[in-house]
């Protein structure tokens, strides 16, 4: 009898069930929110009522995700992280679930390796974007036609639609893959994105999150780009990288003063070492900028540096901004070597070379 149990449950729709749909939107507010103890006590009762189910494996990859962020290649959750993703692409793709609940098989599975390939991504692991990246794409055509099951997949459309049309404009040494691929729509795929953000189960955060850096990076209009940060903070306080996010839009904006309440506020509310480099390097840019205090603002790029080094690829955004404060710091001194040497090491690490602080 419990043979049978476990494997109705582990190949049973959930998602379509509005309680159990109630307590996995808590559970993801709850991991976004830092609210650890609250998301691994509902991944257990997930986990006792559908045992094995995929959707809980995706669950619980989040938590290690978000509690231990950043996850790098060699810290000691990566292995568990990785190994529930991947198990939990194995069970979508297994029948009769990837047939029978076509669009929820496909969700969490497209979810799961959205994940696993963000994660390759942030720590330089190209090889590992390749291999699942090409598997992926399928699952993103796909999308376009399950669309209307769940919001959440507009995140891919959006995403897709978006990056297909702007990213080889920026980069153009990728036209020649990206004209292998169809079409998208840059304005759709914003669209698409927005409506992802106010509706999705499991992509609300990550939604606001890459509207705020597609309009940071990509469309370099800063007050768009605070709007989503700032929306962030409002539904997830608890979560430091969206409130580094949030400050340092804030120092792209010269809303010195606003970014200097954040940072006093909750410079050091928040048990993240991640997080507390981040805002030293901010910190830097408050006292070069606002103080125009070179000799406090070199001090901190300096240990921010040397600090941020052991997250390897995750610390590559942040090392280069400190790199350019100090290559301005050297400007204002009148030393010119110093300035153009550091100005190079800083933009090496940078993938948009416009977002400088200058």
């Amino acid at each position: 009898m419990t043979s049978v149990l476990i494997s109705f449950n582990t190949r049973a729709q959930i998602l379509s069930y509005n309680n159990v749909v109630k307590i996995i939107n808590e559970g993801i507010d709850s991991i976004y929110n830092n609210r650890f103890d609250r998301a691994e006590e509902i991944y257990s009762e997930l986990e006792k009522t559908y045992p094995g189910h995929p959707v809980n494996f995706l669950f619980k990859g989040l938590i290690t995700y978000w509690k231990h962020y950043p996850v790098g290649p060699v810290s000691p959750e990566s292995r568990s992280f990785e190994e529930d993703l991947r198990k939990c692409i194995f069970l979508c793709e297994q029948k009769p679930y990837s047939d029978d609940y076509e669009a929820e098989s496909c969700l969490v599975n497209t979810c799961s390796r959205g994940l696993l390939l963000l994660f390759y991504a942030d720590n330089d692991l190209n090889m590992s974007v390749i291999t699942l990246g090409t598997g992926t794409y399928k699952y993103i055509r796909k999308a376009f036609e399950l669309k209307s099951y769940f919001a959440d997949f507009l995140f891919f459309t959006g995403v897709y639609n978006y990056y297909r049309e702007t990213y080889p404009e920026i980069y153009p040494v990728y036209k020649p893959l990206a004209s292998m691929f169809p079409r998208g729509d840059r304005v759709e795929g914003l669209k698409e994105i927005i409506k992802s953000a106010e509706l999705s189960i499991f992509l609300k955060a990550e939604s606001y999150s890459i509207l705020s850096w597609i309009y940071t990076g990509f469309e370099n209009n800063y007050i768009q780009a605070y709007y989503y940060s700032r929306k962030l903070v409002e539904i997830y306080p608890e979560n430091p990288q969206y409130r580094a996010m949030n400050i340092k839009n804030l120092l792209l904006l010269k809303e010195y003063d606003k970014a200097e309440d954040q940072i006093i506020k909750y410079g050091k509310s928040y048990k993240n070492k991640f997080y507390n480099i981040q805002i030293l390097i901010l910190s830097g840019i408050l006292q070069e900028k606002k103080y125009r205090n070179y000799d406090l603002a070199e001090q901190l790029y300096k240990k921010g540096i040397e600090a941020i080094s052991q997250y390897g690829a995750y610390g590559k955004e942040y090392c280069g901004y400190a790199w350019l404060g100090l290559s301005r710091v050297c400007e204002s001194k009148g030393d010119k070597t110093c300035r153009q040497a550091y100005r190079r090491k800083g933009n090496a690490l940078l993938g948009f070379k416009k977002v400088n602080f200058e």
